[in-house]
């Protein structure tokens, strides 16, 4: 998974691509925003609509580590 983030200061571009080499498939997800909650919840509407290998990773990431 490769994410960027850039700002100029007034607006903040999220950009990020995920690749399953075994099957081929690649995903991108871009996310906008001009306020940290803006940026936030466009990148949630942004993960709802993947398809289900990127929903899975992203899962995967966001979720807490459980101790075993």
């Amino acid at each position: 998974m490769i994410v960027e983030i850039r700002s100029d200061g007034s607006r903040t571009v999220a950009r990020g691509a995920l690749e399953d080499v075994a099957s081929g498939e690649r995903v991108a997800i871009e996310a906008r925003g001009t306020t940290p909650l803006a940026l936030a919840l466009s990148l949630t509407r942004s993960l709802a609509a993947l398809p289900s290998l990127a929903r899975h990773a992203a899962k995967a990431l966001v979720a807490p580590r459980r101790r075993r």
